[in-house]
């Protein structure tokens, strides 16, 4: 089970009385893509909020069953959130730069974290929005604020961000829902070469995008995993007709 990143196994999310999330079973593997597909409200986006408990901070939410992160239960009391959502960061559906300069935005994390070293920072925010494949585009506006750059160069400036500060694991929701399709297009190729450092999981819409670049697809239907399995099985040979019917666009 060392290639297995997370182990989650019986998961149960509440909303007060309202059951989003029903005994979810699923293993996620290391240093591949895995894409969550199915119809609006049903469970994908609070399942992978779960995974970093960003659920956390909604007020009235229950959760039961575990998430075991390298084998570690991520719900523990011993657990701490900070350094949890260190390993796995998050890039929101719609990009979220701070309102400060490129710089800034990128160091933000790695200073929180106690790196003060001028020429460290200077290296992480090269190394970042080089990875983030942003880097020729905005190294000579550092100083610069980061609103004003296109939506699409905001994501990979929030990629780079989350990136800045290590992580184990990148979550990714709807990462190209707004964007067009040459900025899509390097957001894909972007997310093919992270998973050689990283583990990824993204929440998508556009099941074409699944099938492109993803290793592993989970189909979500009214808060349960109806099917989970290598991408090209869930595409050319799914085992349940829900999966059938909503691929080929019978309902959703």
């Amino acid at each position: 089970m060392k290639n297995i990143k997370f182990n989650v196994t019986d998961l149960d999310l509440y909303y007060g009385d309202f059951q989003a999330l029903n005994k979810i079973n699923m293993a996620i593997k290391t240093n591949q893509i895995t894409a969550f597909i199915g119809p609006s409200g049903c469970g994908k986006s609070t399942f992978i909020k779960s995974l970093n408990r960003m659920n956390d901070l909604v007020p009235g939410v229950t959760i039961h069953g575990q998430v075991l992160l390298d084998g570690e239960d991520i719900y523990a009391s011993k657990q701490n959130v900070i350094t949890l959502r260190k390993r796995v960061g998050m890039v929101f559906q719609k990009p979220n730069p701070f309102p400060m300069s490129i710089y800034d935005n990128i160091t933000y994390g790695p200073k929180t974290h106690g790196i003060k070293n001028k020429s460290q920072l200077d290296e992480i925010v090269e190394k970042s929005l080089r990875q983030a494949a942003i880097w020729d585009e905005v190294k000579d506006r550092l100083k610069k604020n980061a609103l004003g750059l296109s939506g699409g160069q905001q994501h990979r400036l929030c990629i780079a961000r989350a990136l800045a500060v290590e992580p184990e694991v990148l979550l990714m929701e709807e990462p190209t829902s707004a964007l067009d399709p040459i900025a899509t297009k390097k957001i894909e190729e972007l997310a093919g070469e992270l998973k050689n450092q990283y583990t990824i999981i993204m929440v998508t819409h556009n099941m074409q995008q699944a099938g492109r670049i993803s290793d592993n697809t989970a189909f979500f239907l009214n808060g349960e995993v109806i099917e989970f399995d290598e991408t090209v099985n869930i595409f050319n040979n799914p085992r349940d007709e829900r999966t059938e019917n909503y691929i080929t666009g019978r309902f959703g």
